[in-house]
């Protein structure tokens, strides 16, 4: 009897048959159109390309215009490559501009059915981007389908690494780029730490079809792509400047315990200026209030910090020649805590310990939030549906799966277990000599490479001829997986590297076209596919009449899916072929599954050595195994994306305030409302709200608005004047503020103090987001810990990250205001004064150079008296490394001693 879903399936199909059953009726209307395209000329079909612009841009929709664009993008591909696009093909088009995972079959041609909607998409002229394994399939794909986009009047490009700068921006302008994945990662990071728009590369994220989306966006996820670099190692200047400040006296700082603050007087500012020109840290003319000076002030803030406001034993230990920050609240050790901003190695100098410099994350995104940013993502596998959990929950993508073109005839044979390792490559070998025997050809998936190389190793002692294929040459790979389907070829695949090339019986048509296209340019390319197919066809009947590919795995992944891809390179395009799985119990899967009930089950059937066990059972039971194994990795994903979520929402923050930045033609109003927020905060901590007059920390105020206004006001005046209240004394901080920046901008003119606004905010901005990535990543290292508390990590993360947040965008506006308000113009005695130290630095490398100049002069002139080119004997006797006899300056081993 039937169940109640296996009846509704039959009577109503199921949501995959519905789905495709939907596209059914656009693919007639395409196939419709074909008597309306094919007579049009070359010129004509790019002239179509114009028209469906133009009515794109009068209001027409992208939906509306797909079976034109799709009729037009067949007759283009079948004039410039000889492929016209099977039903299938134009159903997985429709599925991909929809925003799904097009799953279809090893062959049925998805390199071009991706141009099928990256040309529709690309109407908008929002560009596209088609995303690749690697960069050699990055490259052929763009230079093959180029010949279609350029037919239809569009532009193709390919992404590289190291490739020229006006290049790569050539090829973001493109209507359709192909990248890899990583690429397109690196350039959108380096393109958010870039200073001005026209340095950017990427011009938005439209739409992006992702080739072997599975590959891309599930097993490539698992680790973030970043950009760091080492901080500068300053560990002398650290040490330098850590002996300067027990030479401070009472007098030249002040201590605010409340904020945990020191602040350096004007007294102390004199003093310490002298002490840093002794060093000569600071250059005479310059002092610490010139933007120069921002990272010496940095440096002996944060010395003076870490002497006056950290003390051993209370919030830090010595352990191990390493400074062991402790918990406040616990008295704990923070083990792999650091203080960021230089303090930590400030109070690594004052302790005399190694003084350890920071790896700096300068970027890093995740790609499952790169990927999220496009507006319309889709993709394209042979094997997504057993992830499609994943691909709906993290992308919002949804799975279809396409008919094949023609009927699978391929025989899939059930596991064949073996009791251990050694029996089950004897029975791998036997059944491979078998195979080739009869000259049908065998691809042989291994799960490492060292496996690959031992088994290449047992058929060369065998005397059987093959090719190994793993991940090292992408090249060489597609030229070894196109000759893969010849008469009596055997190729081992680890992990079934390669993919991207189609293996054919008797070999690679497609492959063998585009080498001849390009040897030829010029050649018709359905003349040259016919002669191609016509010596081919006799190679494929062998290979038809020896049952076509075998594939022989050797072990079981831990993913369905990728067994499910080396299955599924056999029987392409309606082909037979066989595949067959052979494992022992010895296999890390079958381990994981229970290989011991299985070995007792074997013992006690009276297994002989040799024998395998064959049974739907056992099959049914691995996959279980996989399922439970996919389940897990996912649960580890979703977790780590978790995290990254957290810093996404920041990063998306940031990014955008960069690229406001960048934009406005006018920062004084953005910089003008954070130096407001700075004056509100600083009001707010000197004057409570509700409070009294004699309650107010009105010397506080004043030290704090000379210290970040660079402004001496009568504020202790002001606060004894009757009937002023906090609101206005907040007003006259304002004012006079205002009245400053405009006396600043006027000294320096409207154009290059709109430069200095730009300057000094994305390099704080970077600087800050730089420091915040770091704490970010110390708290992600110890964050894990909470849980022994009872309290979740996640949550603990999420809100401590917010409030690392806050406080950086507080940082943020109060370091801007500091900078521009203690930036000036040089006087004309400074710039003078400049002028001359370049000119006296420039005349002494020339007195330098001149100097090496009559070094070299004496040196010619040393030549030995006597000395003969013709006979060494006039030569004296000199070691290697002495000066040349003949008075070339040379050494003598790198001049005549040669001879």
């Amino acid at each position: 009897m039937l169940g109640i879903g296996t009846l509704a399936k039959k009577v109503f199909g199921t949501p995959n048959d519905r789905k495709v059953k939907a596209t059914r009726p656009i693919v007639a209307k395409i196939n419709a159109l074909e008597s309306v395209f094919s007579p049009l000329s070359d010129e004509q079909l790019k002239e179509k390309t114009v028209e469906f612009k133009t009515r794109l841009a009068a209001g027409e929709s992208l939906d509306a215009l797909l079976p034109e664009a799709f009729a037009n993008c067949r007759e283009a591909a079948r004039r410039a490559l000889g492929l016209r696009a099977f039903d299938t093909q134009l159903m997985g088009g429709i599925f991909l501009h929809q925003g799904n995972i097009a799953e279809m079959k090893t062959g049925e041609g998805k390199t071009l059915v991706a141009t099928f909607p990256a040309y529709l998409n690309a109407l908008t002229e929002k560009g596209v981007h088609v995303v690749t394994v690697n960069d050699y399939l990055a490259r052929r794909d763009a230079e093959w389908m180029a010949k279609v986009f350029n037919m239809l009047g569009m532009t193709c490009s390919a992404i590289y690494p190291h490739q020229p700068e006006s290049e790569k921006r050539a090829a973001y302008a493109s209507d359709v780029t192909y990248a890899t994945n990583n690429e397109l990662g690196f350039d959108y990071l380096r393109d958010n730490m870039k200073s001005e728009l026209n340095q950017m590369m990427q011009r938005g994220h439209n739409f992006a079809i992702v080739d072997e989306v599975d590959s891309i966006l599930i097993d490539e996820a698992r680790t973030p792509l970043i950009i760091s670099g080492p901080s500068e190692d300053r560990s002398d200047l650290y040490l330098t400047i850590d002996k300067l400040i027990p030479l401070f006296q009472p007098e030249h700082y002040e201590i605010d315990e409340k904020t945990r603050q020191v602040t350096i007087t004007e007294e102390g500012n004199e003093f310490i200026e002298g002490l840093l020109r002794q060093q000569d840290l600071l250059p005479e003319g310059q002092t610490l209030y010139d933007p120069e000076s921002t990272s010496m002030v940095h440096h002996v803030n944060q010395a003076l910090r870490a002497h006056t406001l950290f003390q051993n034993g209370q919030h830090y230990i010595v352990r191990d020649d390493e400074i062991m920050l402790i918990d406040e609240h616990t008295g704990r050790m923070m083990s792999g805590r650091r203080l960021s901003e230089g303090l930590h190695q400030a109070i690594e100098a004052k302790e005399g310990v190694s003084i350890q410099p920071e790896n700096i994350t300068l970027a890093s995104v995740t790609f499952q939030n790169y990927f999220r940013l496009y507006e319309t993502l889709s993709g394209m596998t042979g094997t997504a549906t057993t992830e499609a959990e994943e691909f709906m929950e993290i992308y919002k993508l949804g799975v279809v799966e396409v008919p094949t073109n023609r009927p699978i005839q391929r025989e899939d044979g059930h596991d064949r277990v073996y009791r251990s390792a050694k029996e089950k490559f004897d029975a791998v070998v036997k059944a491979i000599q078998k195979a080739h025997e009869k000259g049908q050809p065998v691809l042989v998936g291994t799960t490492s490479i060292e496996k690959s190389e031992m088994l290449s190793e047992i058929l060369k002692s065998a005397g059987v001829a093959h090719n190994v294929l793993n991940a090292r040459h992408h090249e060489q790979e597609a030229e070894i997986v196109s000759d893969a389907g010849k008469f009596g070829a055997v190729t081992i695949a680890t992990n079934m590297a390669g993919r991207g090339t189609d293996i054919q019986l008797g070999g690679n048509v497609d492959m063998k076209v585009m080498q001849a296209l390009a040897a030829d340019p010029s050649a018709d390319p359905d003349a040259l596919r016919s002669k191609i197919e016509a010596d081919h066809a006799g190679e494929k009947q062998r290979v038809l009449d020896a049952g076509g590919l075998y594939v022989l795995a050797t072990e079981r992944h831990e993913s369905r899916r990728i067994d499910n891809q080396l299955r599924g390179r056999s029987g392409r395009q309606g082909d037979p072929g066989k595949s067959l799985f052979f494992l022992s119990l010895d296999d890390d899967l079958m381990r994981i599954f229970g290989s011991e009930r299985l070995d007792k089950m074997l013992s006690s059937l009276g297994m002989k050595e040799g024998e395998a066990i064959v049974h739907p059972w056992v099959n049914k039971s691995l996959e279980k195994a996989q399922a439970k194994v996919e389940g897990r990795n996912f649960d580890i994903r979703k977790q780590l994306l978790k995290f990254d979520d957290v810093m996404n929402d920041q990063r998306k923050v940031i990014f955008k305030q960069r690229r406001e930045i960048m934009e406005a033609q006018d920062l004084a109003e953005i910089v003008a409302d954070m130096r407001h927020e700075v004056i509100d905060d600083l009001v707010d901590a000197a004057i409570p709200p509700r409070s009294y007059p004699e309650q107010w920390d009105v010397e506080g105020l004043h030290a704090a608005v000379v210290d970040t206004l660079a402004m001496d006001l009568p504020i202790k005046d002001w606060a004894e004047e009757e009937g002023v209240d906090e609101e206005q004394i907040r007003e006259r901080i304002e004012a006079a503020s205002d009245k400053l920046m405009v006396e600043k901008a006027a000294a320096f003119g409207p154009e290059q103090m709109r430069q200095i606004e730009k300057q000094f905010l994305l390099q704080t901005i970077d600087g800050k987001w730089r420091e915040h990535l770091l704490t970010l990543d110390h708290l992600r290292s110890v964050v894990g810990f909470r849980g022994y508390a009872q309290r979740d990590p996640l949550n603990e993360y999420k809100n401590e990250a917010f409030q690392l947040f806050e406080s950086l965008l507080n940082g943020l506006r109060q370091e801007v205001t500091q900078k521009l308000s203690r930036v000036r113009p040089l006087s004309e005695e400074e710039r003078n004064q400049m002028m001359q130290q370049i000119m006296q630095q420039q005349q002494a490398a020339q007195q330098a150079v001149d100097a090496a100049a009559d070094r070299s002069e004496d040196q010619n002139e040393a030549r030995l008296d006597g000395f003969d080119e013709a006979d060494p004997a006039t030569w004296g006797n000199p070691s290697r490394n002495d000066p040349c006899p003949c008075g070339s300056g040379e050494r003598f081993k790198n001049c005549h001693g040669r001879h």
